[in-house]
């Protein structure tokens, strides 16, 4: 669902793929082949959220604006069950499932966030870097078998959100019959 708050509208690509069951709110835009997932919600009701091209936000994610703009680069994946709150992640970072990154956080370019992982208020993960725990801590650089990792979940999802695109479109010509 899109809903409109304070005048703003969800601006999302043409060939973008929602779920019908992810909430879209406010002050959002989403970019060229992304896709966002059930249950995920994107709240832009205190400030922008801008999610770039290619990103993949899975189910049940929640990414929400406090008095910051929220920004996600492009081709960005965030895991199932992640909630982001106030922050930054550039391009082609990898959030794992049921992390938490706060207000004032910032994820470089190809970064990793291990599954589970918190990353504290104004917390800087620099490109390439590794972290997980709570807190969460560095533990190394990033691979070449982790840039495979980041390019095949980003490949997986674009499959996977040209697959739904074209059976929701089949769907609706079916309903109209």
């Amino acid at each position: 669902m899109l809903y409109t708050f304070d005048g703003k509208k969800p601006v999302i690509a043409k060939n973008a793929f929602i779920a019908e069951t992810a909430c879209i709110i406010g002050d959002v835009s989403i970019g060229e082949g992304s896709s966002v997932w059930f249950n995920s919600v994107i709240r832009g009701d205190r400030a922008k959220i801008s999610i770039g091209r290619g990103c993949n936000i899975q189910d049940n994610a929640v990414i929400h604006s406090d008095d910051r703009n929220v920004e996600i680069g492009d081709g960005v994946s965030v895991g199932h069950g992640c909630i982001m709150h106030g922050c930054l992640v550039k391009n082609n970072a990898l959030i794992g499932m049921n992390s938490t990154i706060l207000h004032g956080a910032e994820i470089g370019e190809y970064a990793i966030v291990a599954a589970g992982a918190l990353v504290p208020p104004g917390h800087k993960i620099p490109a390439r870097s590794v972290v997980m725990g709570v807190p969460c801590k560095h533990v190394r650089m990033v691979t070449e078998e982790d840039i495979m990792l980041i390019k095949n979940t980003l490949k997986n999802y674009e499959i996977l959100t040209g697959r739904y695109l074209s059976q929701g479109k089949m769907k609706k010509q079916q309903n109209e019959h």
